[in-house]
């Protein structure tokens, strides 16, 4: 699939919520509006969309790279459907496929990619979970960037979401995780 247009949000955070200044924390996602030729009906082999979600994963994700500044230590994906759809047809564009465009770009990943996927019109608000790239357990760089497309997506549309991050939540306080 040929990119048309691609939207990116970029964000720097150098203080906590309270004012609390902090290390500089640099997060980027890169969104792309696609038309959902299976919006309106159930299908069962939801392949096109994988493709689709590849296609897009190995055109956005060195687009979005360069926009840190360095290497990412954190990762997530989503997809907002517009009401003609369902939420498996948003799955099948993020979860089977864009992972490893990801995940090669960002120089691997051993962990899991968080997700999310919701249905929506135009101008809804995703919350996209991030997560560190290699260790799931890092509970320091549980985070989520809140985000949305203005005029997307449109009842036949998919908002396709990949988003890096350079650094974990501002001022983390939580502990550096437990695996139990």
């Amino acid at each position: 699939m040929e990119l048309g247009n691609a939207l990116f949000v970029e964000e720097e955070i150098m203080m906590d919520a309270h004012g609390v200044p902090c290390a500089p924390v640099r997060r980027v996602a890169a969104m792309a509006v696609l038309r959902n030729a299976l919006a309106g009906r159930h299908v069962e082999d939801l392949t096109e969309l994988f493709e689709i979600g590849a296609d897009l994963g190995e055109q956005l994700a060195p687009l979005a790279l360069p926009r840190l500044a360095c290497v990412p230590v954190s990762y997530g994906k989503g997809a907002i459907v517009g009401l003609n759809g369902d939420m498996e047809q948003g799955s099948a564009v993020i979860h089977p496929r864009l992972g490893k465009p990801m995940r090669a770009a960002a120089a691997g990943g051993e962990a899991v990619i968080p997700s999310n996927v919701k249905l929506g019109g135009p101008g809804v608000q995703i919350d996209l979970p991030l997560g560190h790239k290699d260790n799931p357990w890092s509970l320091d760089h549980f985070d989520t960037m809140p985000l949305r497309v203005g005029d997307a997506p449109l009842p036949d549309e998919i908002v396709m979401i990949l988003a890096y991050a350079d650094g974990g939540r501002p001022i983390p306080r939580c502990g550096k995780g437990l695996a139990g």
